[in-house]
């Protein structure tokens, strides 16, 4: 009994609290990877003006190369007060340019048969290698004008003044009206000059040289 009572009275001390704490996986903080605007790569942002630039020159390389393969004329729209009408490489055949001021005007390789050119003013105009048969220069001012392998055959140059035009190559002026006409300092072939000399005769009525003269006819 009164083993009993010691057992009982015996304090028996209490079970340890067993806590288990789960281990914290923490995940270690990474620097924030965003960029701020000064930090964007430049070549991801195009420029606004850069990109219209290439995109105009672009169309224009495109426009060049379609216009020349779609009508190699209008690739040379010819110098000259004439508008925007092209005028070298064309067939203009009986043309009305009879009084217009056609200064520096392009008209390389053209076929202007029959063309009328009363009285225009063709200062330093190009004709080179185009086809004047039958056309009318009369009293045209053609000063430096470029004959060069033309075609002036059967025209009508009478009164026109052609004071230091080309006439290099194969020129013909075979079977024109040079009445009146002035060439003066036209560099003309011996065969041409004996040619027209044949023929020769009047008086410029702009420069009041006599036609024979300016072509040094014997």
């Amino acid at each position: 009994m009164a083993l009993l009572n010691v057992y009982l009275c015996t304090k028996i001390p209490p079970k340890p609290h067993l806590s288990i704490t789960k281990p914290s996986l923490s995940i270690p903080h990474l620097p924030s990877l965003s960029f701020s605007h000064c930090d964007k790569p430049q070549a991801l942002i195009p420029n606004k003006q850069l990109v219209e630039d290439f995109a105009k020159t672009g169309f224009l390389a495109i426009l060049s190369v379609s216009l020349f393969f779609t009508d190699p004329a209008l690739a040379f729209k010819g110098g000259g007060p004439y508008g925007s009408e092209v005028t070298r490489g064309q067939d203009l055949t009986g043309k009305d340019f009879s009084g217009r001021t056609l200064i520096k005007q392009d008209f390389k390789t053209s076929i202007l048969r029959q063309a009328n050119f009363k009285g225009a003013k063709l200062l330093g105009a190009s004709f080179f290698d185009a086809d004047l048969t039958g056309a009318d220069l009369s009293d045209a001012d053609l000063r430096s004008a470029d004959f060069s392998l033309t075609n002036v055959t059967k025209a009508n140059l009478s009164n026109a003044n052609l004071e230091g035009a080309l006439a290099t190559g194969n020129t013909s002026f075979r079977g024109s009206n040079i009445t009146g006409a002035d060439f003066t300092d036209v560099p003309l072939r011996e065969d041409q000059r004996e040619y027209l000399c044949k023929f020769a005769d009047g008086v410029n009525p702009t420069t009041g040289n006599a036609t024979r003269d300016t072509l040094l006819c014997n």
